[in-house]
């Protein structure tokens, strides 16, 4: 009680003192809760109380949220927001905004100061989990084509055919939640041991399109320096469509994980997988995936992504072998009023191997397709929920292809909650 009285005591001088300025209410506020935020947590370092220790925390959380709510571009108010989320022990919020810190230009003493709180996270690192949920409508659940004409090559001739039956596409409203942890065991001074797993459920009306994705991983990882971790991980995981079960795969993923500067950070991911189909088992075969992930934080409010990658597919029917590259481009934009403005583009090629005529591709040549995905999403950070907060998301998918009658547009919009502090 005594760290509590001296935390009540100096916010009630604060008060005080911040009742005579009149000039900039504003800047008046912004100090008063930054004074609120820093009594807060001198206040808890000097309590034994370990819970009386967390609620004042929470207060200086609390204290500085609100700052940036408003005011998003203050780097000092973030470096104090992560330190009280490293103190607190809550590693992956601080690690968050330690590296938006960095994207600011601090001094060379602070920057250095952030590497070591970042060198201890990532050696004490045990626990870490992620929770998600959405209303989803979308207009096209099935992927089907509008197209209603198709063309036949018949005794020389190339003839046009009206499709028949229910073919256009399917629309419905959708509930999916989304979670998944990992816990690290200590081997040695740089070597870890992960265990994770993941699940995805996505559910419809009448059961016909539901979907869910589980997924296990479990390998060591490696310390290597610094700015460096690698990982080889065993793989396992298991979709179903319509409550069925649909395909099973297993193999090996090896990811590498390096900071490249104050501002970069790059992934490289390389996964090897076996693919079981229980029906389509001309699908069945191994999978071979290649992707590269780079992060920059342009400025403490602007954070740019991007992605390129490579899929090969050793599908056992030749006709269904292909050949993928994608690359995609993301950013986030913390405004004033307590928004964040998120965008996404990725364009994706896929080409086929074997005779087109198995996909309705005139002339049977190889069928070649080309995916577009555009998003747009909305957060107010303002706004919590048993420190959820609400996001709004518009996605727009649509595939062009030279297989007939196998185009398609898609768009969905997604109303998700979302951990921000």
């Amino acid at each position: 009680m005594r760290a509590f009285g001296l935390w009540l005591a100096c916010v009630l001088a604060v008060l005080l003192a911040s009742a005579a300025a009149q000039d900039d209410p504003q800047a008046e506020r912004t100090g008063l809760l930054f004074e609120i935020g820093m009594t807060a947590m001198t206040a808890a370092e000097l309590t034994d109380s370990a819970a009386e220790r967390r609620e004042l925390y929470d207060r200086a959380i609390a204290a500085f949220r609100m700052i940036l709510v408003n005011r998003p571009d203050l780097v000092r108010v973030r470096l104090e927001l992560a330190r009280t989320f490293f103190l607190k022990g809550q590693d992956g919020l601080a690690r968050r905004h330690f590296e938006l810190v960095l994207a600011g230009g601090v001094p060379p003493p602070v920057a250095v100061n952030i590497h070591r709180f970042l060198a201890v996270m990532r050696a004490r690192k045990r626990w870490s989990g992620y929770f998600g949920t959405a209303i989803a409508p979308d207009s096209n659940l099935n992927a089907a084509s509008d197209t209603e004409i198709i063309y036949i090559d018949v005794f020389g001739s190339r003839l046009p055919f009206r499709r028949e039956g229910d073919f256009g596409a399917r629309s419905g409203l959708g509930l999916s939640i989304w979670g998944g942890g990992e816990y690290q065991q200590p081997l040695a001074q740089r070597l870890r041991l992960r265990v994770g797993a993941d699940a995805v459920q996505r559910e419809y009306a009448g059961g016909e399109f539901d979907q869910f994705f589980l997924a296990a991983h479990a390998g060591p990882r490696w310390l290597a320096g610094p700015r460096t971790e690698i990982s080889l991980l065993g793989t396992a995981q298991r979709q179903w469509l319509g409550g069925h079960p649909y395909v099973d795969e297993t193999g090996l993923r090896l990811e590498l994980d390096r900071r490249l500067g104050l501002r970069l950070w790059a992934r490289g991911t390389v996964s090897v997988r076996e693919r079981d189909h229980k029906q389509q088992h001309f699908l069945d075969g191994p999978l071979t995936n290649l992707t590269l992930d780079l992060a920059w934080a342009a400025a403490p409010t602007l954070q740019v992504q991007m992605s390129v990658g490579y899929q090969r597919d050793h599908a056992s029917s030749e006709h269904w072998r292909s050949l993928s590259r994608w690359v995609r481009v993301g950013t986030s934009l913390a405004l004033p009023l307590g928004f964040t403005l998120g965008t996404s583009a990725q364009m994706r090629r896929t080409y086929y191997e074997g005779n087109g005529c198995v996909h309705q591709v005139l002339d049977c040549r190889q069928r070649l397709d080309r995916t577009h995905t555009f998003s747009i999403s909305v957060l107010n950070r303002a706004v919590t929920l048993f420190r959820f907060s609400p996001q709004l998301a518009l996605i727009h998918e649509a595939r062009v292809t030279n297989a007939q009658a196998l185009d398609y547009d898609r768009n969905v919009a997604e109303l998700r909650f979302v951990r921000q502090f």
